[in-house]
């Protein structure tokens, strides 16, 4: 498969089709979305939410959210809002995702079929990870995208003002948007 995108890459180099797609670093919008690498929102993410090639900064990862206040989300983030304009960050949750409900336990099993060691397990034990919580998933992608949100608004290097933080769910068919904050005056 890796030869085959290689093959379609040289193609579209070769036919200038990187063309329709020029834009500076800098994005347009001022934007940063922090949204989940689910295959299901490649596409439908961006096109949901009307956005360009340019129009954003998009960072991907498992589930959406921070698990460390100093891992490579927020460095983005951080990066993003220092170095290139940002000062809107949209937290995007959606439905379906497959970290909720993650087991660390059936992580760890997995790891070892495929060959990873007791050994290498036990050291990363050993200098001070702790795997079962590090790999465990969420349970709710409400409270998950919160936790997120507020990480986010009161971490130690977010300036203080001027960066508006808000937190969203998307579901995975459909590309509708919900703000959590809609949650919240519905309960009230």
């Amino acid at each position: 498969m890796i030869n085959e995108i290689i093959e379609f890459n040289r193609n579209f180099v070769k036919n200038r089709g990187y063309e329709r797609f020029a834009t500076s670093k800098y994005p347009d919008k001022k934007i940063a979305i922090v949204t989940c690498m689910d295959t299901r929102l490649i596409e439908l993410l961006p096109a949901a939410l009307g956005f360009r090639n340019g129009d954003v900064k998009i960072i991907k990862n498992a589930g959406a959210t921070i698990v460390n206040p100093f891992d490579s989300t927020m460095r983005s983030l951080l990066i993003a809002v220092y170095e290139l304009g940002v000062n809107e960050i949209m937290v995007i949750g959606h439905t379906g995702c497959g970290v909720q409900g993650m087991d660390a336990g059936e992580m760890l099993h997995l790891m070892k079929k495929r060959g990873v060691s007791e050994e290498h397990i036990n050291l990363m034990e050993h200098c001070g990870i702790n795997l079962r919580e590090w790999l465990h998933g969420f349970e709710d992608t409400d409270s998950a995208i919160q936790e997120t949100v507020d990480l986010i608004s009161r971490h130690p290097l977010m300036p203080p003002s001027g960066v508006n933080v808000q937190g969203f769910v998307m579901d995975s068919y459909t590309g509708a948007l919900r703000h959590l904050h809609d949650k919240e005056k519905n309960e009230q």
